[in-house]
């Protein structure tokens, strides 16, 4: 297969390196001159979590690596996908395949992030989504795992799953595109509420926190028209011990060091994903408690005490207090 890779961040290189070390497909990787992930891989060849096959094509030329290849994967930070798309339609890429490998929704507008792309003028039946539980810190030590991959295009799905298996990423495909790629954003909404926990000392909370906000986002999913079991599949509950669990989990940490009183430099896409969940939830009329806890904490400092920390009596109290309701309800 002739591959593309849009965007060289920690996993568009790992993707890159996926697809031409273990798959043996033909790469391109593609980032934007100046910026720090691609200038650090075109000076060393390599970053911080893998180093480029020789095999791989880096470049900063984003209309070569449009007309050079059939499946254009793309890897960027969820919040920018419209605007990067506006760069990508200006080529020709009607008979073009693309696969996001990301996850959020759009802050200003709840939209899933294929429904941006086909507003966006891309064909839904030319969009897939891949998602689901894995490290790239365990990937490269030889650690297998399992994802998804899911579109409305059934024959796209099942291909793109046997295509792009190994012995390292077992593949299935989804059947709710919908419930795949809203679970597969609010899973980093839970890995901050985890985050938090550990850094209050309850951690014995994410018990609780997992069987309620499985919930919880299966609520969400069913009121957008998808199915609720997707929630408990590998692109939601399925990926909770990498998101919620994991030292490498971007969006643990982020809540960890936010109740400590600290800051984290990288990204975690679970921040802006409360916000547009928060508004799915008021449009919808969905209760998300532990969203909208999140949501609070990150962009309203509820809870915090004068040294910068949050009290962890209040943090367990913002996750979990409600009116008393029984475990499963509408």
């Amino acid at each position: 297969m002739k591959i593309s890779v849009l965007g060289c961040g920690r996993w568009g290189s790992f993707i890159a390196w996926y697809q031409a070390t273990v798959l043996k497909n033909d790469v391109i990787l593609y980032g934007e001159e100046g910026r720090q992930s691609f200038d650090i891989l075109k000076r060393d060849g390599k970053n911080e979590y893998v180093a480029l096959d020789k095999s791989i094509t880096l470049v900063s030329d984003l209309g070569y690596a449009l007309e050079n290849s059939d499946y254009i994967i793309i890897s960027i930070s969820s919040q920018s996908l419209r605007e990067f798309m506006e760069k990508v339609i200006e080529y020709p890429v009607q008979d073009k395949t693309f696969i996001l490998c990301m996850k959020g929704l759009e802050v200003t507008t709840g939209k899933r992030l294929s429904q941006v792309m086909i507003e966006s003028g891309i064909s839904p039946e030319r969009v897939a989504v891949w998602v689901g539980p894995g490290h790239i810190q365990s990937f490269i030590a030889g650690v297998p795992n399992c994802m998804v991959i899911d579109s409305e295009n059934e024959q796209l799905k099942k291909y793109l799953a046997e295509q792009f298996s190994s012995n390292l990423i077992r593949f299935y495909y989804g059947d709710d595109l919908i419930g795949t790629e809203v679970g597969a954003a609010a899973k980093n909404v839970l890995g901050i509420a985890a985050g938090l926990l550990d850094g209050t000392g309850y951690t014995t909370l994410k018990g609780p926190l997992m069987a309620r906000g499985a919930f919880e986002v299966a609520r969400l999913i069913k009121a957008m028209g998808g199915n609720t079991t997707s929630a408990y599949g590998l692109a939601h509950l399925g990926d909770y011990e990498t998101t919620l669990f994991s030292p490498y989990s971007h969006n643990r940490a982020y809540g960890e060091m936010l109740a400590k009183g600290k800051k984290f430099e990288k990204l975690a896409e679970g921040v802006m994903t409360s916000k547009a969940m928060v508004l799915l939830g008021e449009q919808l009329k969905v209760d998300l408690p532990i969203t909208r806890a999140v949501y609070e904490i990150c962009f309203n400092s509820h809870g915090f005490n004068e040294n910068g920390s949050l009290d962890s009596m209040d943090i367990i109290l913002q996750l979990f207090d409600r009116k008393i309701k029984p475990e499963f309800y509408d």
